[in-house]
């Protein structure tokens, strides 16, 4: 990689993002073949959203690779509130060999990491979920035996997954096509340098359109956490945006229908196409810890 940090997908070059996938399937197939290589390593996870599959992936992930991590909960730390990230950066960096932060603002996450001299890992901004994209491309490999000329129909708000989905594009080329509603589409500037990088990136408002002929079909929640105050407005602008069975027979007949969790069944998927024979939603969460794991022994390796 070329900076000690992982904040975004789009800092990888293509190799790189192979290298991890590839690194990610190792540890898929062989969960217990590196038992000591973070062996003294300590990473902290410093988290201000609440978590279940970022917390316990990384978690697992340092544990089988012979490392260990400390949970720091928003009421410990109080970051960017009760202390500067600044300081809370220079402070953890003399006791940990890398920072795993999960935070509202991403200039959180770029204040951490400018000024921590261990590596800083993005777990979930307002901006992406790289971590997220990992697990999800080694899905989509692992259900469709390849990643490059898939096309992936994201259906629904234009949210920081589909913006590391978007940067993913022109790497792993694969085509994304994004249906949103008007005012909910994804972020314009990350769109554009996605194209200028090579990307096949469509956008949109119609979803039958995006999902025609799709490999995958990709949905999340309308609405994050720290958008509840939304919740009414969206709940009457998306439900066009649902991803049905009707909608799930216009894609491909061997469509994957996938969904980074937590999901609202009945609102932007129904229950029987998350339990039905398209979904591989549960595989895809569970390949959050082979992801996590080649992140780690990619960034944490070597330190010390």
């Amino acid at each position: 990689m070329r900076r000690k940090d992982f904040l975004s997908i789009d800092q990888l070059s293509a190799e790189e993002l192979e290298g991890l996938i590839a690194r990610s399937l190792e540890f898929k197939q062989h969960p217990f073949s590196a038992p000591e290589l973070l062996s003294n390593r300590t990473l902290a996870l410093l988290f201000q959203k609440p978590s279940l599959r970022t917390r316990v992936s990384f978690e697992v992930g340092m544990l089988q690779l012979g490392g260990r991590s400390l949970y720091l909960s928003p009421a410990e730390v109080g970051l960017g509130e009760r202390e500067d990230a600044a300081d809370v950066a220079r402070v953890l960096s003399r006791y940990v060999d890398g920072i795993v932060a999960r935070t509202f603002l991403h200039r959180d996450v770029e204040a951490l990491a400018l000024a921590a001299s261990v590596p800083v890992i993005n777990a979930l901004s307002d901006v992406g979920h790289p971590c997220e994209i990992l697990g999800d491309l080694l899905t989509m490999q692992q259900h469709l035996g390849h990643l490059e000329g898939l096309t992936v129909a994201y259906v629904g708000d234009g949210n920081n997954v589909a913006r590391s989905l978007i940067e993913a594009a022109p790497l792993a080329r694969i085509r994304v096509r994004v249906a949103s509603p008007v005012g909910y589409e994804p972020n314009a500037a990350a769109v554009t340098a996605a194209r200028q990088a090579g990307g096949a990136v469509e956008v949109g408002n119609d979803p039958e359109a995006a999902v025609r002929d799709a490999d995958v079909i990709y949905t999340d929640a309308w609405f994050s956490m720290g958008q509840e105050a939304e919740r009414e407005a969206r709940a009457a602008i998306f439900p066009p945006y649902r991803v049905t069975s009707d909608l799930v027979a216009a894609a491909a007949r061997h469509v994957i229908v996938m969904h980074c969790l937590p999901a609202h069944r009945g609102e932007e998927i129904t229950a029987e196409v998350i339990e039905g024979p398209a979904s591989v939603v549960f595989d895809q969460a569970e390949n959050r810890v082979p992801a996590q794991k080649a992140l780690l022994a990619e960034l944490l390796a070597g330190v010390g």
